[in-house]
């Protein structure tokens, strides 16, 4: 598949990643940092990037948003485990990623991404291209409402793209973010889709436009409902555990994690998905009938939400 314009597609990804932290940044009252960084020469990869922090913020303990556009001689095996003819190809990659960590543990930790990547195969011929993206929920404390707005707003964004994407992208969503070791799933999902272009070059970046675009309607009425809920010792800590497991997936997991540190990405970069704090308990139980409980037997499980 021809790419898109790539110029196009870079002024699209600024724009959200601006429009995102613009909007956090009025919910929380501090700003984001902006760290603009450019790749040295020598290294394995070339390109720019813009990464966006809050940190110890009023509402967000951590928020993360970068911008990155980079190319590198050959793909990593992250990244052609599901294109073979593409080993070794030299690529093109550009997208927005984001996690955000909140104080307040009845808010739930969010994260999204979109992204592009371009490859011409290592043996010559027409260069192809793909996007990938989407957008997750991980509560500590369940409330029905909230799972059920953000999984209607994903499905909305994807309606016009065919009736059959809200229900593939979800199930992929729930099989991604899972914890193999731990036969958990990460949280209440959302959607995920990757190596996608079977709607063409535009349509399909019009597509991961519309994810983009859907963020901030899928996650600031969940924010603004939660952010004034009080809390206790009791809840923090199952938020610092319950983080534990974000940094397992993160680490173990998570292809954009790896995909980055195989291609000699900017760590810094790469890993402010982590939380500032996160904790560990072994064998930690909770107690029947709980609210910590109730995580694990209502939403912790795959559900219908939309």
């Amino acid at each position: 598949m021809a790419a898109p314009d790539i110029s196009g597609v870079r002024a699209f990804l600024l724009g959200l990643q601006m429009r995102i932290t613009d909007a956090i940044a009025a919910i929380d009252g501090q700003s984001f940092i902006a760290d603009h960084w450019q790749k040295e020469p020598g290294e394995p990869l070339q390109g720019n990037g813009i990464t966006k922090i809050l940190e110890g913020g009023a509402v967000f303990e951590r928020a993360g948003c970068g911008f990155s556009h980079v190319s590198g001689p050959k793909l990593p095996p992250s990244a052609t485990q599901h294109r073979p003819e593409l080993a070794g190809a030299p690529f093109e990659a550009m997208g927005v990623s984001l996690v955000f960590h909140p104080r307040n543990p009845y808010v739930p930790t969010v994260h999204m991404n979109v992204r592009m990547i371009a490859a011409t195969p290592a043996g010559g011929g027409a260069p192809v291209c793909w996007f990938g993206g989407g957008m997750d929920l991980t509560p500590y404390y369940g409330f029905e409402d909230d799972v059920v707005h953000f999984h209607k707003t994903c499905r909305d964004a994807l309606q016009p793209f065919g009736e059959d994407k809200y229900p593939r992208f979800k199930k992929w969503c729930d099989e991604y973010f899972y914890l193999k070791h731990r036969d958990e799933p990460r949280g209440v999902g959302g959607i995920f889709f990757d190596d996608f272009h079977e709607l063409g070059p535009q349509r399909s970046f019009d597509m991961m436009q519309a994810v983009g675009d859907a963020f901030l309607k899928a996650y600031l009425p969940i924010v603004d409902m939660r952010r004034e809920t009080t809390y206790g010792e009791r809840e923090r800590a199952f938020q610092l555990y319950r983080r534990g497991r974000y940094v397992e997936f993160n680490l173990v997991w998570d292809r954009g994690t790896h995909f980055g540190l195989q291609s000699g990405g900017r760590t810094e970069s790469i890993l402010m998905s982590m939380p500032p704090l996160a904790s560990w308990a072994y064998q930690a139980r909770v107690e029947p009938g709980t609210p910590e409980d109730r995580l694990y037997r209502e939403f912790l499980v795959r559900r219908d939400w939309a």
